[in-house]
């Protein structure tokens, strides 16, 4: 039998998307229906656009300042609009136990505001969760600095941090690409990493990984990698292993991490022996001190497939070992060969890392 308490009674999360982006991506995981046992909250300073979010629940914050008009691209406004409106913003994610923070750095509202609703969220003894995404190149230099600012600001405010680096997903799709559907790889890509983590709390498991599991990995983690694997036909579960700790995305591994949690999903037919192979192929890559916490659960939708989901945290930034991934072709899973540790710029240490195996 599968028993899990009533998520709403015993964890109760919220996904907060934050400004023009993150409002859209609350649009995408609201309209996909993939994400279950969330509550979802708009933030916004435009009035207009906030009035046409999916969400149940809309907080429209600096109407003193903004008039109910944008932030003009100025985090500076972003940021008083979140202090101007702090008790209504305290009132929404009051009585959570975890807050999803979720906006495109680099615009006015998400960047001035995230960080001081991550830091409202640590003062009530919330567990926050950011994940952000970077601007795509061709948003300009400017856009890119900014981004870059307020990830510098929210990095010590939040207790998880996934920075999703919008520029490197033009790198595994089709040149061709339109405008519309690169942004909306980049909505789909924020949804996966919020459904990524909740789902390990919400889904029933036979071998159940809770809330309190999921605190412990990740409060004050910091620097996160996150990874998600799914593979069909023979050695599937290995095989979504690997794709879950291998990305043509970042070309980083987990190595390192001193605190990882991972999940397997699969169907009724998902096997013990498969449940072992796929556990084999991640802890092999992790530290031999490191703290792990493990969970299987059965999804019937999964036909023929199962699903690896990685949490890895607690980085020593200076010992990180990279991996080389050769692009993928068609009906081939990208394989990690590990390489000699390389010698990194300074500056991508602020950039924390995030996996997704793009299938």
């Amino acid at each position: 039998m599968l028993i899990k308490p009533d998520v709403n009674r015993f964890a109760k999360i919220k996904v907060l998307g934050i400004g023009g982006g993150g409002c859209n991506a609350l649009n995408s995981m609201i309209a996909n229906a993939q994400i279950q046992g969330v509550d979802f909250v708009a933030v916004n300073t435009d009035q207009q656009h906030l009035l046409a979010n999916q969400a149940q629940t809309k907080v429209q914050i600096g109407d003193g300042l903004t008039k109910g008009l944008g932030a003009g691209a100025d985090p500076e406004i972003g940021k008083k609009a979140a202090e101007e409106s702090l008790e209504r913003i305290k009132e929404v994610i009051t009585g959570a136990d975890m807050v999803f923070l979720t906006y495109g750095a680099g615009g006015g509202t998400g960047t001035g505001a995230g960080p001081v609703i991550a830091e409202l969220a640590r003062k009530l003894g919330i567990l926050s969760v950011a994940v952000v995404t970077k601007p795509f190149g061709f948003e300009g230099t400017r856009r890119m600095v900014v981004a870059d600012d307020g990830i510098v600001s929210l990095k010590d405010k939040v207790d998880t941090l996934i920075v999703i680096p919008n520029q490197k997903l033009l790198e595994v799709v089709d040149k061709n690409v339109s405008l519309l559907e690169a942004f909306k790889l980049a909505d789909s890509v924020l949804s996966q990493g919020v459904q990524g983590i909740s789902d390990i709390i919400v889904m029933p498991g036979l071998i159940n990984v809770d809330f309190a599991d999921v605190k412990t990995i990740m409060t004050s983690a910091g620097t996160t990698l996150m990874g998600v694997g799914t593979a069909s036909g023979e050695n599937r579960a290995s095989t979504a292993a690997r794709s879950s700790i291998a990305s043509p995305l970042l070309d980083s591994s987990i190595d390192g991490a001193r605190g990882i949690l991972f999940n397997i999903t699969g169907g009724s037919d998902m096997t013990m022996s498969e449940v072992d192979e796929a556990a084999k192929v991640i802890t092999s890559q992790a530290d031999p001190d490191a703290q792990i916490i493990f969970g299987a659960t059965i999804d019937e939708k999964l036909i023929d497939q199962v699903k690896v989901t990685v949490i890895a945290t607690g980085f020593d930034e200076t010992r990180r070992k990279f991996v080389q991934v050769t692009p993928q072709q068609d009906g081939e899973t990208a394989q990690p060969s590990e390489e000699t540790p390389t010698s990194i710029d300074e500056d991508e240490f602020d950039i924390p890392t995030f996996l997704r195996q793009i299938r």
